[in-house]
């Protein structure tokens, strides 16, 4: 069936604007943070990954790889949004916050997955597992608890294979998208890092601004440049 052109034009201005506003509300969310504005945050944040999902769901196209591709997504930032909230939440809800998290990262390793082969980046595969070691090994002598080691250790190797593949997905594809994405990736292993160094090894300075600065540079460059790419022969790169 023929896609009406006038449909087409208005999904994208809907996107375009909504766009906009992601990044109005996440600066709001991150400047709202930073000054201390508790009851402001409490609505920003949560608002910010809301209307991520809106934007997401606004292109959504129902056939085909798409429909998977927008499901991991969305998936993706559904978990993210229970994580910012579990993280937010006065109390020690860090272990749910974290398990949210890694549940975002394993959603979007399957949509870093769709097209490509697994982990197609040796030379990726082992950087972020190197950078993610070395990060575990900085934190160790803060993780007083048994159960906290087992949820750090697991979620660093989660976001650092989920990094892997976003990067090896860049290197197939060769896109200027995948090549965002890619970096949107890595950012957000920086923030995850930033926040690790701050919570179990010493309080970084303007902590709120760089690790919310950080967390929704990433999220909005994979949610923006993430899209279906045609299937491409499984190899393994160098």
């Amino acid at each position: 069936m023929a896609t009406d052109p006038h449909s087409a034009k208005s999904v994208t201005r809907h996107a375009n604007a909504l766009l906009w506003l992601l990044i109005l509300v996440a600066a709001l969310s991150t400047l709202s943070s930073t000054l201390g504005l508790a009851v402001l945050h409490f609505v920003f944040k949560p608002l910010t990954v809301l209307v991520a999902i809106t934007l997401v769901a606004v292109r959504v196209d129902t056939t085909g790889a798409r429909a998977l591709f927008d499901i991991y997504l969305l998936a993706a930032l559904v978990a993210s949004l229970a994580g910012d909230v579990f993280l937010m939440l006065p109390g020690n809800y860090f272990i749910p916050g974290l398990a949210s998290f890694l549940v975002a990262h394993l959603f979007y390793i399957a949509l870093f997955r769709q097209a490509v082969p697994w982990f197609p980046s040796r030379g990726a595969l082992l950087s972020t597992l190197g950078v993610g070691g070395a990060m575990y090994a900085w934190v160790w002598g803060g993780l007083a608890d048994p159960v906290l080691k087992v949820a750090v250790a697991a979620y660093v190797s989660v976001i650092a294979l989920m990094v892997a593949q976003a990067i090896g997905r860049a290197v197939v594809v060769r896109d200027a998208p995948a090549r965002a994405v890619g970096l949107g990736a890595c950012i957000f292993m920086l923030s995850d890092s930033l926040i690790a160094i701050n919570r179990f090894v010493q309080p970084l300075p303007l902590v709120s601004l760089w690790v919310l600065a950080s967390y929704y540079t990433a999220q909005i460059l994979i949610v923006h440049y993430a899209r279906p790419i045609a299937q491409v022969a499984p190899a393994t790169l160098a």
